[in-house]
C-alpha cells in the first residue's frame, strides 16, 4: 500500500471516517493532461478498492479561462479511463462560498481591502521578512459587512477591491499573509450567466467545496502542501463539521513531455498542433485518438506508484505500458510505406493467388486472413539496397530473401530512375519455398513484407515523434520545439482488408510500428513504434 492508502485504512479501522470519499476536481480551463491521469486514477481506485465514493468536480471559479467544451471533454477523459462518478460543479455553491465570507467577515476574520494587486504583493513581504498590515485591515466589521455587500451588487470597479482573510503577516507561511479571498469580475460564467461578478479565490473555494461534500480525504499534488494551513483555517474558521483533511502526493512528470496546460494552450492558440487532441498532444484526448489504450495508461499510474518524493519518469515507460497491451490486442498485417515495385518474372503472367496468414502469431484463436499474391508486388524501399550495410539481412541484387508468408524471391536485376536510384526491381520466385510448405532447401537470411501491387488498399500514414527534442538545456521550451515531430507518407500500400479498419482499432503493421485510423484525417497514424527501450527494474 502507499503512504495515503495505509491512512485511508488505518482512518476506517479507527472508525475515524464511515466512508471513504474522495474527489477530483480539475479547472474546467483547458483539456486534461497525462499527469492529471495519475490523480484520476488514485481517487477512483482508492473509492473503488474501499467501496467509497469519488466524486467529479469541476473547481470553476475562474469565469475568464473556463469553458463548457473543457467540462464535456474532461467529462468524456474520466470516462475513457474507466471511471464514473457523480458530477458537481464548484459554481453551485457560490451562495454557501458568499454565506461562509459574511461569517468570517462578523468574526473579525476577513476585511474589505483597496490596495491594488501590486500593492498587496508588495506589502505581503519575502520569505526573508514579514509582510506589513494593510491601512484597511482594522475597518470595523460593520463597515466590511456595507462595503462587500455592495462589492457584490458591482457598486465598484473590477479589480478596485478584495475581500481579504485577517490571519497573520507575520507568518512564516507567505499563504497565511491575509490571503485575498474574493475579487471583482464582471465575466460571464458559462454555468451562472451574469449573477455574480464576485467570484471566490481557489485556496477558498476548495476547501469549503470538499467540506460541503463531506470529503474525508482531499489528495492533491505537492504544490499544494504548503497551501495545506489555510486549508485547514478555512474549514475551521468556517465551522464544518466533519472536517475534510488534505493529503499530498508528488505529480506525475515525464521526460520530453510538456505537463503544464498553460503551456499546451499556448500551442494550441499558436497552431503549433491541430487542436487538443493532436495526436502528439500529452492531453488524454490526443492520447485516445492516437490509439493509446486506456488500460495502458492505468498500468503506467500503477508502475510509478505513489510517494511524496518528486522526480521525472523515462516517457519511455509509457511507451512500454502501450505496447504491453498492444502486443496482445492488435492485429498483424503487411502494409508498405515507402513502395518499390517488384516484377516476378517467372510468375505465371495474369495469375494471382490468395495466401492464408495468421492475424496474430501468439493467439492461433484470432484466425488467419487472405491476402493478395501475384508476379507485381511492392516491397519497402528500405529493404533493398545496391549497396548493403555490414550484417544487412534483407534484399540486395544477386541475393534471396523470403517474403512474409508467401515465397522466396531472388533479385536478378534492377532498373534505375534518372537519379539512380532503384524504381524496379526483376526478381526470381521459388515455387517449392512457400511459407508451410517449403521443400526447396533454401536458407534466406532474412524475412521481409510486402503488399500485392494489383490488389491493395491506397492509403496515408502518418508517423509522430516528440514534441520536444531531448535538449533540456534549453529554458524555453518553444525553443526545443521538434520540428519532425511529424511525418506523412501519402504513398503507402495496404493489405486490401485493410480499407474496412474502424477508427482507433489498432493494428500492428509489421516489421514497422502500431497504428489505427485517424477518426478525423482517415489517415493511418502511429501509435508507438515496435522498438521498446525501456527496462522494468
Amino acid at each position: 500500500m502507499n503512504f495515503i492508502e495505509e491512512i485511508i485504512v488505518d482512518d476506517l479501522n479507527n472508525g475515524k471516517i464511515k466512508q471513504l470519499i474522495t474527489r477530483f476536481p480539475p479547472e474546467p480551463n483547458g483539456y486534461l493532461h497525462i499527469g492529471h491521469a495519475k490523480a484520476i486514477c488514485l481517487n477512483f481506485s482508492l473509492a473503488q478498492k474501499y467501496n467509497g465514493i469519488c466524486n467529479l468536480r469541476f473547481d470553476d471559479t475562474n469565469p475568464e479561462k473556463e469553458e463548457e467544451e473543457y467540462c464535456n471533454a474532461i467529462i468524456k477523459d474520466v470516462e475513457w479511463l474507466g471511471f464514473k462518478g457523480d458530477i458537481y460543479y464548484a459554481s453551485d455553491y457560490f451562495d454557501i462560498m458568499y454565506d461562509c465570507a459574511i461569517k468570517l467577515i462578523k468574526k473579525g476574520k476577513a476585511y474589505v481591502c483597496e490596495l491594488t494587486p501590486d500593492e498587496i504583493r508588495e506589502y505581503r513581504g519575502t520569505l526573508t521578512e514579514p509582510g506589513k498590515p494593510s491601512p484597511y485591515r482594522e475597518r470595523s466589521i460593520e463597515e466590511n459587512l456595507k462595503l462587500f455587500e455592495q462589492m457584490r451588487e458591482g457598486k465598484f470597479p473590477d479589480g478596485s477591491m478584495t475581500l481579504r482573510a485577517k490571519i497573520d503577516m507575520a507568518s512564516p507561511n507567505i499563504n497565511m499573509r491575509d490571503p485575498v479571498l474574493y475579487r471583482i469580475l464582471r465575466a460571464h460564467h458559462h454555468r451562472q450567466g451574469d449573477k455574480w461578478c464576485i467570484y471566490p479565490m481557489y485556496d477558498f473555494a476548495h476547501p469549503i467545496e470538499d467540506a460541503v461534500e463531506k470529503i474525508t480525504h482531499s489528495i492533491c499534488t505537492l504544490e499544494f502542501e504548503d497551501h495545506r494551513p489555510l486549508y485547514d483555517w478555512v474549514v475551521n474558521e468556517c465551522e464544518f463539521d466533519p472536517k475534510p483533511r488534505q493529503f499530498e502526493f508528488a505529480r506525475l512528470n515525464l521526460t520530453r513531455t510538456i505537463m503544464s496546460k498553460r503551456y499546451l494552450k499556448k500551442l494550441v492558440d499558436e497552431g503549433v498542433v491541430d487542436g487538443w487532441d493532436d495526436p502528439r498532444m500529452p492531453t488524454l484526448a490526443g492520447m485516445r485518438r492516437r490509439g493509446y489504450p486506456p488500460e495502458a495508461i492505468r498500468e503506467l499510474c500503477e508502475l510509478i506508484g505513489v510517494s511524496k518524493a518528486n522526480s521525472v519518469v523515462d516517457v519511455a515507460l509509457l511507451e512500454h505500458c502501450v505496447r504491453d497491451v498492444l502486443n496482445v490486442k492488435a492485429d498483424r498485417v503487411m502494409v508498405v510505406k515507402e513502395p518499390l515495385k517488384v516484377t516476378i518474372t517467372n510468375y505465371p503472367e495474369g495469375k494471382s493467388e490468395i495466401l492464408k496468414i495468421e492475424n496474430h502469431p501468439n493467439d492461433p484463436e484470432r484466425g488467419e486472413r487472405e491476402v493478395a499474391f501475384s508476379g507485381e508486388i511492392f516491397i519497402e524501399k528500405e529493404d533493398f539496397k545496391l549497396v548493403p550495410p555490414p550484417k544487412y539481412k534483407r534484399l540486395v541484387k544477386g541475393g534471396i530473401v523470403r517474403l512474409k508468408g508467401a515465397y522466396i524471391i531472388r533479385c536478378d536485376d534492377v532498373i534505375l530512375d534518372e537519379n539512380g536510384e532503384p524504381k524496379e526491381l526483376k526478381c526470381t520466385y521459388f515455387t517449392e519455398s512457400k511459407s508451410g510448405q517449403d521443400t526447396s532447401g533454401l536458407k534466406p537470411k532474412g524475412v521481409i513484407h510486402f503488399v500485392d501491387a494489383r490488389q491493395n488498399y491506397p492509403c496515408k500514414l502518418i508517423d509522430y515523434d516528440y514534441l520536444l527534442d531531448d535538449d533540456d538545456t534549453k529554458q524555453d521550451f518553444l525553443d526545443r520545439l521538434n520540428k519532425n515531430s511529424k511525418i506523412e507518407y501519402i504513398d503507402a500500400v495496404a493489405e486490401k482488408s485493410l480499407q474496412d479498419a474502424r477508427a482507433g482499432v489498432p493494428y500492428q503493421f509489421m516489421r514497422q510500428a502500431y497504428y489505427c485510423r485517424d477518426s478525423k484525417t482517415n489517415a493511418f497514424i502511429q501509435i508507438v513504434g515496435l522498438k521498446d527501450s525501456y527496462k522494468i527494474k
